[in-house]
Order: C-alpha cells, then structure tokens, then sequence
C-alpha cells in the first residue's frame, strides 16, 4: 500500500480511537496556552479618512478590521458556513463525519479533500504550520477541542471571520470587502459575499484581483452550495450568478487618489507613536474634502496626459527578446511587465504583433489583446515604416495602454512631466486637496510641499502689493516701452521684454498686471527698491532668502513651493490674514479614545493679519480682472462665474506653468513642469498647463457656492476712475495719469528717459 494512501484510511481510525484522549489533551502535554484566541487582539493597521469619511490610505503588516459576529451579514456567515464547515454548530471541534467523508475521497482518487473544520482552522492559524504530518494534525484536533471547551460556537466563528486570510495582505471578511469591493461588509450583495467566502481554501489562486476567473468559479460553488443547502432561493441565486462584480484595479494597494495626503497623515502618526501606529487601530481624520480631493486628482491626470499628448509618442518603455515558444514567451512577458510600476489607468503590455493598422499585446495576466482603428492615432508615427529605429513599435516592445468608458484600448505612454496641485481653506489654512504628481507609484516626491522652484509671473501680485504701499495704485501709469540698463554694470547683459515681445506705451497698474506686462513691472519694482520689495514677499510666508536681490525678482526668478504661492493668495483673498495649512483633525485609537484633535482656528485674528485690508481688497480687485479679461479670462468664461481671482505664471523659455488663484473660500495653486528643469514648449504658458487644472477643479470646489463679491472696506475710495486710499482721494491730483508716469520715470537713468 502506498504511503499516502495509507495514512487516509489510518488517520481517521486513529483520530476517532484517540478521540477521548484528544479531547482531554493527556497525550498531547505540551498543548499550547489558547490565550491568543480567548483574549483575541488583532492587529488593526492604521487608517487614514478624509473630513466625511473616505477611506484613502491604510499602512500595516495586516489589513484588519474587526467586526462583532453580530454586525456581520447573516448572508456572509451562511455562505462560509455553507463552504467551510456546514456542521459547525452541531460537532466539538471536530467534524468526523466529515472526516471519513473526507477519507474516503482521498483514497479513491489520491485527492486533497479537507476535512478541517472552522475551529481546526482558527487553531492552525494562530499555533500551528501546515505541514500535512500526523502530529501536527493530532495536535490540531487537540487545541481544536481546547478552543470549544473555553470559547463559545459564536465567539469562535467571530474569531475566524476576522483572523483569517483573504489575500492583498487582506486579514479578515471586513478587511477584504474595503480590499476588494472598496465598500464596507454590510454594503455588500450576495454575490459579492460569496465571492470572498470562496477565499479562505486558497486566497493567492482564487484572488479577484490577480485571477478574477478562478475567483468567478469558486463564487459559483459557493453560491451551488448555498442553494443546495436552502440557505437562499432560486431566485437570490440566478440574480447573483448573473451580477457582475466590479473588483478594485488596485485591491489592496494605496487608493492613489489621495497617496500623498495618506503619507503625510502616516509620516505624522508614526513619528508620535512609532510602530504602534500600524497595530493600535489608530485612525486618522484629515481636513480633505473627498470629492475635491478626487477632482484635484483627476484634473492632473487629465491635464498632465493631455500635455503629453500634445507633445507627441516618444516611443516603447522597453524591448525585450520574445522566445518562440508560447510557454517561454509568456513567461518572459510576465517577468517584464511586474516589474512596469502599476499606474492606475495605464496598464503595461508587451507588443507581439504590430502593424500601422492593427497591433496585438499581452497583459501582465496574460491575456492577449489588439488595438486598432482610433486606438493606434496617438501612436501612428511609430508604426509608419519610417519611424526611427527606437521609437518603432515592434514585437517586444512594452507600451503602456488605456481603456475608454466603451472599453476600446489606445495606446498611450507614462508622462515625463510632472504637476503638483492644492487647495486650502482661505480662512483657517485647512487643506481641501493635495495632490502631490502624477502618479505616486511611479514618483513619490511630493511636489505640492517639498518643489522649489520658479513662481514667475505668478509672483506679480505680491510686488504690485508692496507698490500699494508706496502709493501706486491701479490707475496709476506706468510706461511700456524697453528699458536700457547699458549704463549699469550689474544689468549690462539684461534687458528684460514682455512675452509678446509688443511695447505699449503707458498702461495702468491694473492692466500691467491683468495682462502680465513684465517691463512695467520692472519699472515698479525699481521704484520700490527690492530689499524692502523681498520684506513684503516676506508676510505672504515666502522664504525672502530665496528671493534675488535684483531686479528679476520681479519676473519670478526666486524660488517657492506650491503650498508656500497657496497660502500667500489665500492672504489676498481673506482681507489680509497669514493662515497655517493643517491637515490632521483627529487621531483616535482602536477603541475610540481621542488622542488629538484640533479645531479649526478662529479665522481673522488681529495677531494673523499681516496685510493692510485696503491693501488686500485692491489688489484682489486687479486679480478678478485678470480671470475676467487678462490672461486668465478662460476662467470665468469657463465657470460662468465673475467671482474668481488670480495669475498665471510662465517662467522663462516656459520651464514652469503656474495658475494660483481663489474663488469662495479656496484658494488652489496649480503647477507643471519637469524634475530636470527644461522648457515645456515654446507655445506653452500658465494659461495652456495650470489653468485648465484649476478650472477643472474649481468646477467641483465652488459647485454650491453662490457668486460673492466683496465689500469695499471703508479705508477705499474711488478717484480718477479706480481704487485708492481714502487719504489720497481727498488730494487735489490723486496718484495716476501723468504724474505716475513723472514719478516713475524719475527714478531711472538718462537713457531710460530718452525712451519716452
């Protein structure tokens, strides 16, 4: 007799003859203590929520969240009863009906019938390997019946349904229902509880995500049980066959929507708490606002892929040699694409056939896919006979490819560029959005807080500010037209133009900023002097050490961070207050128990002001001109809202594209560019990368927001058709026209004046 064969028909004779023994433990001694079960205390990872409660990040070993047998679906529990162990509430731990059942199987085919029953496998999993040798399994029995004797039917099954492991680092019926279906357990329907009680017997071949028709299958045996058992109708039965599933792409992988946010929460919990963070059940609210946060998400994504397509195919990710054989080749398109970063919404594929009408791939799951028609467009040039030997798109190459809503495939490419957006609460600092690049799995540098770079014209604001205060207004004039420094040795080699290199003569404040005149600009900052220009940059929380001490920082020269622009037009737009972005509202622990929380400041205190209201209110009334005929007048034609402020921002030879602005009570700062600086394109502006980010957005953020235009404090007036101080408008020749002009031009050289 074989030895396998032999140890079916022995092991349950033994079984049932030890069975007392067994029961008693007497020949087993060194069974372990069960406290792990009877004090059952799981692991719970920590858990990061925006402010209504989304789930966007969760970080530990184990994915666990425990649910009282009580709350769970009475459908889950029949479904795994069904499934695992139909007699549960009648046998002691032991099946042995099953048992000889399960024998009998075995010797007949050599098969693996199991005959554990839930108790058995709560025992294995805490205690035990699984090694198939008789010990281990004597000893299963043992702690088996050790458990039913201390713990009740139902306190076994709740220790089962929330310890056992479901795959995607899943642990526990809970865990998997946010993994898979991204929906709490009691949201679920039937056919999706039968899918995830089809787990347990073996969660790495039946995972909806890696194998969704192995995972189909073993549902649809659950389900067969289910209604052999009468534990559903025939009519619950068909309509859960029927109902098709819709599995998380990313399962148990970090919702990339909000990664970035999620880290920033774990980097700030781990450092309070170390490693508890990840086992206490902590759980972690964010001011994030879950549906701005998703539109700020996929404003970037939009608008970064529309850029990349603007700039057209660079050609294949890679290549790599394809075998003949079918086996091999499949293999080595496998090993190739796990290593391709999953980026949500462009899958990797391996070409096997190409041609300019028709081109033919393998997924990483090994299904074979063709693009054609439409799907090609973006790739064209690449399967023209005259593509460049590394752009061409032939077998082997890997490409990355992206479905549409009716599910035909295009080929498209990871974008090289990157973007960073964000959005704060003008009033307390709160952060609404954050998205930190393109994609986190692909580049976890977080742009938004840790991105230095040029601000451009977007810096514009803050200079006319600090001229407000010097007493040029928007109506004042200033001239237009070049400036010649040859006679200053620190500019000898600069002359600054505007972007459509046109000189206009005399313009007002308001229009050199509505349309981003940068000579103007200049002139004024001359005016100012640029250490005290650098001090008012200072109030807005830049950082005046990375400000120049010359005249180009009044084209946006210096350096600031998108969070760093965000909070200074948030100043602007709440009447002169400095606010500090927050993000962590509360921290609770596994119980409940608070262990931080912070309330929303007061907004407009007098010790936050940092800006003159008169001065705020002004230049907040050249930045609605700017959305409504400057250069960004797509916006409000856009949003069909006249209640918008802001500035566009291009750096020189288009390195950087900015839009920062504020509506309602958000201010949002939106930015494009590459990691290794170089220009964006020389058609690319602020207007074309940013702005459509930020209008994207704002449709979202200020959606049931009524229009508002603010109040004139009382400090303003009206004279010579614009805004001024009070003090001036009482003058007999308030500061504009002609002597704006005579004052400007009175502080450059000779040669500035033969320009007039």
């Amino acid at each position: 007799m074989k030895p396998r064969r032999s140890l079916a028909i022995l092991l349950p004779a033994l079984l049932l003859a030890t069975a007392p023994q067994v029961a008693g433990a007497s020949i087993l001694p060194d069974v372990p203590d069960i406290k792990a079960v009877t004090d059952y205390r799981p692991k719970i990872p920590l858990r990061v929520y925006t402010a209504d409660k989304v789930l966007i990040g969760e970080f530990g070993a184990e994915r666990r969240e425990f649910v009282p047998v009580a709350k769970v679906p009475a459908l889950l529990k029949s479904a795994v009863l069904a499934i695992e162990d139909t007699r549960f509430y009648e046998h002691g731990g032991v099946d042995w009906i099953r048992a000889l059942g399960a024998a009998k199987a075995n010797i007949g085919d050599f098969g693996s019938q199991g005959a554990s029953t839930i108790t058995m496998q709560v025992a294995r999993n805490f205690f035990l390997s699984r090694d198939k040798t008789m010990p281990r399994k004597l000893l299963e029995v043992a702690l088996a019946y050790k458990i039913e004797k201390a713990l009740s039917k139902d306190q076994i099954l709740e220790v089962y349904l929330n310890q056992i492991y479901l795959g995607q680092r899943a642990y526990g019926f809970a865990s998997a229902a946010r993994t898979y279906f991204g929906k709490p357990l009691p949201e679920l329907s039937l056919a999706e509880l039968a899918m995830l009680a089809g787990l347990p017997q073996n969660p790495s071949s039946s995972n909806p995500v890696s194998n969704p028709q192995a995972a189909r299958k073993r549902q649809q045996v659950v389900l067969r049980r289910m209604r052999e058992l009468a534990m559903i109708t025939e009519p619950q039965y068909r309509r859960a066959l029927a109902e098709r599933l819709q599995v998380r792409s990313y399962g148990a992988t970090l919702n990339p929507r909000a990664a970035w946010v999620a880290e920033i929460a774990r980097q700030a919990v781990h450092a309070r708490f170390g490693q508890a963070a990840y086992e206490r059940g902590i759980t972690v609210t964010t001011t994030i606002v879950a549906a701005e946060q998703d539109a700020a998400y996929e404003s970037v994504r939009r608008n970064v892929l529309a850029y990349d397509r603007r700039h057209g195919y660079r050609g294949p990710e890679a290549r790599i040699v394809l075998p003949a054989d079918a086996d091999e080749k499949a293999d080595a398109t496998a090993t190739a694409l796990q290593k391709r970063p999953i980026v949500d919404g462009l899958s990797p594929a391996v070409v096997i056939a190409a041609s300019p009408k028709r081109v033919r791939a393998l997924l990483a799951n090994g299904d074979a896919v063709e693009i054609t028609g439409p799907g090609l467009a973006f790739a064209a040039g690449a399967l023209s006979g005259k593509a460049k030997p590394a752009a061409k798109l032939t077998p082997g190459a890997v490409i990355r490819l992206t479905k549409a809503a009716d599910g035909a495939l295009s080929i498209a490419q990871l974008p090289e560029v990157a973007a960073a957006f964000v959005a704060l609460d003008t009033e307390t600092g709160a952060y609404r959005a954050l998205v930190g690049g393109f994609d986190y799995s692909v580049h976890k540098f977080n742009h938004v807080t840790q991105a230095w770079r040029q601000p451009g014209s977007s810096i514009k604001p803050f200079v006319y500010s600090a001229g407000l205060e010097r007493g040029f207004f928007p109506g004042t004039q200033i001239l237009d037209e070049p400036l010649d420094f040859s006679a200053e040795k620190a500019y000898a080699n600069w002359s600054p133009r505007n972007d459509d290199n046109v000189f206009q003569g005399p313009v007002t404040v308001r229009h050199a900023l509505s349309r981003s005149r940068n000579v103007p600009t200049v002139r004024m900052l001359r005016a100012l002097d640029v250490d005290y220009t650098r001090e008012h940059l200072a109030r807005f929380g830049f950082d005046a050490a990375r400000q120049p001490r010359n005249l180009t920082l009044g084209l946006g020269t210096g350096a600031v961070t998108p969070l760093q622009m965000a909070g200074a037009y948030a100043v602007l737009a709440n009447g002169g207050y400095r606010v500090e972005p927050w993000l962590i509202a509360r921290i609770q622990d596994g119980d409940g128990t608070v262990l931080l929380e912070q309330a929303a400041p007061a907004p407009r205190q007098a010790s936050a002001r940092v800006l003159d209201e008169r001065n705020a209110f002004i230049v907040d009334s050249m930045l609605r001109d700017v959305t409504r005929v400057g250069t960004a007048a797509a916006a409000s034609r856009q949003l069909q809202r006249h209640d918008l402020a802001g500035k566009t921002g291009t750096t020189s030879n288009a390195i950087d594209g900015w839009f920062a602005g504020y509506g309602g009570n958000v201010a949002a700062v939106a930015w494009m560019g590459y990691d290794e600086p170089r220009s964006l394109g020389g058609r690319e502006f602020g207007s074309t990368l940013a702005l459509p980010m930020w209008v994207d957005f704002m449709r979202v953020a200020l959606a049931k927001t009524p229009q508002h235009e603010p109040l004139p404090p009382e400090c303003v007036a009206r004279a010579g058709g614009d805004w001024v101080y009070a003090e001036y408008a009482e003058q007999e020749h308030p500061p504009e026209a002609a002597d704006g002009i005579e004052a400007l031009m009175g502080t450059f050289s000779s040669a500035d004046e033969a320009t007039q």
